[in-house]
């Protein structure tokens, strides 16, 4: 029963260390039987993995006018509960509390009946949907305990916010069902497959050995490859053997193109179906390429057909979730993809082979031409002619170079940052400023000129190991009056009540906002720093790292989920080598 589901949820809503939210979830998806993969779904606050695009998020006003249908009481009285509390959930508790005297509460929902359900609810269109809506809705709330109707309200909503990451969910899968540590091949399994149901099925199943050949699969994206980085390009050529392959760095957005049955479709490097936001890509790949199926990398780069001159990923951001213009924009935008990796060719995975070999592949496919051409590479183990290359790269509009693995082990590992990619940005040049992207968990409130909005953000790093974001900067400069102005109602349906569980903050700021946004930010230098949580107690007692004088670069990254953002791991890695260049 649901019910059963609303009682692990407030246990997980109790706590925020990490081990007894695991401990709840082992216990409650032991006991989910045929329902474990609908569940898994529903402990995300989702319907199904992000590939397939469910988009439920039921408006504040339609929630209010069906709790208005139920509870006798006006739209304007369930408005200011609503105001009070902060949390619809809440206030769908307690009207449903109120009425849980009548006889007619059945509280019978299970969780195949919540799920398919709110699936409804995500598909209904066209005209009378929106009483359909609240209909179905209402008889949800209304078969339900009152803690049900807290939590499919907040699923409904997109606000379920149990502190529960993928991270968490995986490791609770391994305790529940596997007989030996086999998180390394679950995690990999995930990032080519990342639908987390389809891992608890594998799991729960006793089919764990197949976990070795989940791979690259048309039609369900693989999470990206990832780059390390170092400051300099002896030290990617020593960390590569003496040689690699480098090529450019472009600023654009990362696009997975699949092709399949005779059909294109794109994702993000977040693993979200883009293609509706890429028509003239999806129409152009079938002009270009003769295959079966294929998976291809790549960055889907802004560019003056008749210059060449690449235009930076602001110029091409303005394509996602667009509905309408799309036109106009293509004619405004036109786009070429820089194809670099090919990780499945006419039923065969390709992942496993060497990247020079995949690469050869890559480049036998097609004819380069206004839509797709190959990243511009060398192979190279002299310094001198890498540096003119990296020069050239940022003279043609380009962040740096990626340096490549060209050994036997060139594998490529989805989801994955290791030392066979190594990026190498233009603000990696100078002593001390990087390039960073953090995650935005709190702000304060501005003063004088910036009375009415914020003063000044609190940013975190994300920790791979704890699963949580560590507060590592305030960033109050780089704003633009227009940028700085929009940012109360950029933040509005993520600012939370208290600070999120998966947050290690010693800072209180004026509001907390559950991780969401990514930014990109430069710095002067990273300090240890006894106010901020990133890396706390690594290098000193009682004190974490900071970034001295953030600066917001205008890059929101959109493309970036937040645990793809900087790691906490990749800043201590960065304040060593900044100790080493210093004494150097």
């Amino acid at each position: 029963m649901f019910s059963a589901v609303s009682e692990k949820f407030n246990q997980l809503s109790g706590t925020r260390k990490r081990l007894e939210l695991t401990q709840i979830l082992v216990d409650l998806l032991k006991e989910a039987g045929k329902d474990l993969r609908i569940l898994t779904y529903l402990i995300q606050g989702k319907l199904g993995p992000d590939y397939l695009g469910i988009e439920l998020g039921l408006a504040d006003k339609l929630i209010i006018t069906a709790l208005s249908g139920i509870s006798g009481k006006t739209e304007d009285e369930i408005n200011n509960m609503f105001m009070k509390s902060g949390d619809l959930g809440s206030v769908a508790k307690e009207i449903t509390a109120a009425k849980s005297q009548n006889s007619l509460f059945s509280h019978d929902l299970t969780v195949e009946a919540v799920h398919s359900s709110l699936l409804k609810l995500a598909s209904v269109k066209g005209e009378g949907s929106v009483k359909n809506k609240i209909r179905i809705f209402q008889d949800l709330l209304l078969n339900g305990t009152p803690d049900d109707a807290q939590y499919i309200t907040r699923i409904a909503t997109g606000k379920l916010r149990l502190g529960v990451s993928d991270a968490t969910i995986l490791d609770a899968l391994v305790n529940a069902f596997s007989t030996a540590d086999k998180s390394a091949e679950i995690d990999e399994a995930y990032n080519f497959h990342p639908d987390i149901g389809y891992v608890a099925e594998l799991l729960s199943s006793g089919r764990e050995s197949e976990l070795i050949n989940v791979g690259p699969e048309p039609m369900v994206p693989a999470k990206v490859m990832l780059a390390e980085r170092l400051p300099d390009i002896p030290q990617i050529l020593q960390k590569m053997g003496g040689k690699a392959a480098f090529e450019y760095k472009y600023d654009g957005m990362r696009t997975q193109i699949h092709y399949y049955g005779g059909q294109v479709k794109i994702f993000s490097r977040g693993t979200e179906e883009t293609t509706s936001n890429f028509p003239d890509i999806a129409r152009n790949f079938k002009t270009t390429f003769s295959v079966e199926s294929c998976i291809l990398d790549g960055e889907a780069v802004p560019y003056n057909p008749e210059t060449g001159e690449l235009y930076p990923f602001q110029v091409v951001s303005q394509r996602r979730g667009r509905k309408y213009d799309l036109d106009r924009l293509e004619a405004d935008v036109p786009l070429v993809v820089f194809l670099f990796d090919v990780i499945y060719l006419n039923g065969e995975p390709l992942h496993r082979k060497p990247y020079l070999e995949r690469r050869r592949i890559l480049e036998g496919l097609f004819t380069p031409n206004d839509s797709f051409r190959t990243a511009t590479q060398i192979v190279s183990d002299n310094p001198e002619e890498v540096q003119k290359f990296f020069d050239e790269s940022i003279n043609s509009g380009c962040e740096g170079v990626v340096a490549k693995n060209v050994s036997e082990q060139s594998i490529y590992r989805a989801g994955a940052r290791g030392w066979l990619w190594i990026k190498l940005k233009r603000d990696y040049q100078s002593e001390f400023e990087d390039s960073l992207d953090l995650t935005v968990i709190g702000a304060f409130g501005g003063h004088g000129r910036r009375k009415g909005t914020y003063g000044a953000l609190l940013m975190a790093t994300y920790n791979k190991v704890t699963d949580v974001f560590e507060s590592i900067c305030k960033l109050g400069t780089g704003f633009t009056d227009d940028v700085l102005f929009a940012l109360p109602a950029k933040f509005k349906d993520h600012i939370v009540p208290d600070k999120p569980a998966r947050v290690e903050s010693l800072l209180q700021p004026d509001v907390w906002i559950e991780p969401y946004f990514v930014m990109e930010i430069i710095g002067s230098e990273i300090t240890v720093s006894p106010v901020h949580s990133c890396a706390f107690g690594k290098i000193e007692k009682g004190a974490g790292l900071a970034i001295r004088f953030p600066r917001f670069t205008g890059k929101w990254r959109e493309d970036k989920r937040p645990e793809d953002s900087t790691s906490t791991q990749e800043i201590l890695e960065m304040f060593h080598d900044q100790k080493k260049r210093i004494k150097g």
